[in-house]
């Protein structure tokens, strides 16, 4: 069983925000994939499940904005009887360009909110992770991760967002040190 686990904020208000990448990532997936997604209130998160290469998939973007993601991680852990290692977190980074793609195995947040309450809840740093970069912001962090990005930066995310299928594809069919192999 693999769980991607998309991190963003509910709502049209921060849909094509680079806070949402994770959302706009497993939007791009479930889309190329033919799948949608279902509100499922007791796990405070919009699910997709479906099987692929006879391996159960889940795509999970947690509803309860950013900062209280680890609450619906740790729902869809217990209701899907899921270990924290195969669980697998895409989210944006300002430490990263633009566009950049980073795989990690586990760490510190680095500052992120969203992936730290999800180490907080779940007690383990071991969260394999999908960072996108969205480059650094010029003055308030704030405004800029809950702006939408512009020319350049707009392109190069969408990019790094068209790779969610063959990136998917490349993740289930081989081993996560050779996931991160290819694209590190």
């Amino acid at each position: 069983m693999l769980m991607l686990v998309g991190l963003g904020n509910p709502g049209r208000k921060y849909k094509k925000t680079r806070h949402n990448i994770g959302f706009m990532f497993l939007d791009r997936l479930a889309q190329e994939l033919g799948e949608r997604f279902q509100l499922k209130k007791d796990l405070r998160a919009e699910v997709a499940e479906f099987v692929r290469n006879e391996k159960k998939i889940i795509l999970l973007k947690p509803q309860t904005y950013m900062n209280l993601s680890g609450g619906a991680v740790l729902a869809a852990m217990k209701y899907y009887g899921i270990a924290p290692e195969e669980i697998v977190v895409i989210y944006d980074d300002m430490d990263l360009p633009e566009g950049k793609i980073r795989i990690r195995k586990g760490g510190s947040s680095g500052g992120h909110k969203g992936i730290k309450h999800i180490i907080e809840t779940l007690n383990t740093e071991e969260i394999k992770r999908i960072r996108i970069g969205i480059g650094s912001p010029m003055s308030d962090s704030v405004e800029y991760v809950l702006s939408e990005p512009k020319g350049d930066g707009a392109i190069a995310i969408d990019l790094a967002i068209s790779k969610a299928m063959e990136m998917f594809d490349y993740l289930i069919s081989h081993s996560f040190d050779e996931f991160m192999g290819r694209y590190n």
